[in-house]
């Protein structure tokens, strides 16, 4: 169990129990109306694309879109994908700045993931990639429509947490998260509004 938290936080959040693992919600990072004119900005502005994963011998698509940006130095990859990043603008600049003031942390990248209805959808997962380091700290920012988000052990314990992510909402996975705990968004096919995603990481 962490004995010292890894927020050295200025924005009041609310701490989620987990066993072996910190998470923090912060249900309103951005307002409503800031949150809205974000997700349109990056909507239109973003180069989105649908990667395609190999499962069995048959090529698969990624059930959402997704961009890249970070560090010109940074890569990254999973599941068989290598992501080179694309330079960082404004906008995504300015969120992360926000963060790192906040919690007092260092970020040098971020994958967007575009949700564009309930049909999009991330299946269960830790961030565990070597180059995330041993015990990573990821900010995510959710704009649009809520969205379950689930957490379970990973070593097959009946532990479950299910909860809701806000428009605007921010939430810190930290020590013992990705080791203990892997995570999802499930499909929901009643949603039919968009959602995008900014998962802030340091890559070593």
């Amino acid at each position: 169990m962490p004995t010292q938290s890894c927020f050295n936080s200025s924005v009041i959040g609310e701490s989620i129990p987990l066993q072996d693992a910190e998470l923090l919600y912060v249900p309103v990072f951005y307002s409503a109306a800031e949150s809205q004119l974000i997700m349109e900005h990056l909507i239109t502005t973003i180069p989105w694309s649908q990667e395609t994963l190999n499962f069995g011998g048959k090529r698969v698509l990624v059930p959402r879109l997704q961009a890249w940006y970070g560090d010109a130095a940074v890569k990254y990859g999973y599941s068989g994908l290598r992501l080179t990043p694309l330079p960082w603008t404004s906008t995504l600049v300015e969120i992360k700045t926000k963060i790192e003031s906040s919690y007092d942390i260092r970020l040098n990248s971020v994958l967007l993931n575009y949700y564009r209805n309930g049909q999009d959808s991330v299946a269960w997962h830790s961030d565990n990639e070597t180059e995330l380091g041993p015990d990573p700290l990821i900010a995510s920012l959710s704009l649009g429509i809520e969205r379950k988000f689930e957490l379970k052990r990973r070593d097959g314990a009946a532990q479950k947490v299910s909860m809701v992510l806000a428009n605007g909402s921010l939430l810190l996975m930290g020590s013992g998260l990705q080791r203990y705990w892997s995570h999802q968004i499930p499909k929901q096919p009643w949603v039919m509004q968009p959602r995008i995603n900014l998962t802030f990481r340091f890559i070593y």
